[in-house]
């Protein structure tokens, strides 16, 4: 049985975020990117399966659309223990060609488990998962907080309201994790580190398509206003501020 991990390049959540090209294109300049921080608990999780021995895990794969730029980015997850690697060698301009690209390496490498982070935290889209499962015509489970496997089988658990709903499918799956997926992303120690310059990284070229969207202009959030102090005595000041101002009672 094999995983395929699909993770993004995604600017560090710290980083000041600005914009070029009359605020069309994010200004790269001094950013530190990294692995989006859903795929890194999905990769984690592969992993965590794949060190049961009982799972039959063959391998876990990392694919990623994006440039030579980003992989680093790609080091990263080898270094955390993916086995291998998949670049396609393109810019990911939107959610759609994206999720069609990585449905070819789907494709092209027979994968029985795809797992995808429920949005990336730069354009929050949440879609592309979804659209990898329609593009193959496979079984989809979103908002996924537990995997395992029980007699080669899928054994899923979401979140829904009002509490939590168990499920299984057949094989091959998409399926979209969440916060809860595992605990804490794993570490690559230095061991992973130097093993990870040997790992493979396939690159492949990117099949034709055309975006079905496009950015007209970013926009940075207003800044937030300055700190206003009542009295604690003057609750009705407090109230009229709350129902005037803040419209939120």
């Amino acid at each position: 049985m094999k995983i395929l991990v699909c993770i993004s390049n995604v600017p560090d959540t710290t980083t000041r975020v600005k914009f070029t090209e009359g605020n069309r294109n994010l200004d790269s300049t001094g950013v530190q990117w990294v692995i989006n921080p859903w795929d890194e608990l999905s990769l984690t999780r592969a992993l965590e399966l794949k060190d049961n021995a009982s799972n039959g895990i063959s391998s876990v794969t990392v694919a990623h659309v994006g440039p030579a730029s980003s992989e680093p980015t790609i080091r990263k997850a080898l270094a955390i223990g993916a086995d291998d690697a998949v670049r396609v060698n393109c810019d990911a301009s939107d959610s759609y060609s994206v999720a069609l690209q990585l449905a070819e390496v789907v494709k092209e490498g027979g994968y029985d488990i795809v797992m995808c982070g429920i949005e990336s935290s730069d354009h929050n889209g949440s879609s592309v998962g979804g659209m990898i499962a329609g593009l193959l015509d496979v079984p989809l489970v979103s908002a996924v907080s537990s995997l395992d496997l029980r007699g080669g089988e899928p054994l899923i658990s979401r979140e829904m309201d009002g509490g939590r709903e168990i499920v299984t499918t057949s094989l091959p799956m998409v399926a979209v994790v969440q916060k809860g997926i595992a605990k804490e992303p794993r570490i690559a120690a230095m061991r992973g580190i130097m093993m990870a310059r040997s790992k493979p990284v396939k690159v492949v070229e990117p099949v034709d398509t055309a975006a079905l969207t496009e950015v007209i202009e970013y926009e940075i959030p207003a800044p937030r206003a300055a700190c206003r102090f009542i009295d604690p005595e003057n609750a009705a000041e407090l109230i009229f501020l709350l129902q005037n101002e803040a419209k939120i009672i």
